[in-house]
């Protein structure tokens, strides 16, 4: 059982390494130029590690997603991206057609990847 009066020091240890960062990167944040290399290179690098969590995701799922074809998550993937094409970039309507179409192909049982 923990006692309640070694949860004080903890607190205040954890309080102030968060505010540190906080403030540290406040100090930081108006010296960079929002057009510069540095941030366009986090932004790239943020893009990527999006893209690589999603394509993971589709090829290598896990949880109640690992149950669905293979085949079937990359038709609604396509859908998913034929449909925000055609809505010029509407996410709410690519996704919905991308479940919708995952959701119906498993509900029939199709099996399109060996």
């Amino acid at each position: 059982m923990i006692e309640p009066s070694s949860i004080w020091p903890a607190l205040l240890a954890a309080a102030l390494v968060t505010y540190f960062w906080r403030a540290l990167g406040v100090i930081v944040a108006g010296r960079l130029d929002p057009n510069g290399l540095l941030l366009e290179w986090i932004g790239c690098v943020a893009y990527a590690l999006l893209a690589g969590l999603t394509v993971r995701m589709i090829v290598l799922p896990i949880g109640p997603l690992q149950a669905t074809d293979l085949g079937c998550r990359l038709v609604a993937t396509i859908a998913a991206i034929i449909t925000l094409r055609l809505t010029r970039s509407s996410i709410p309507c690519g996704v919905m057609a991308g479940v919708a179409v995952l959701v119906g192909l498993t509900a029939a049982g199709v099996r399109l990847w060996p």
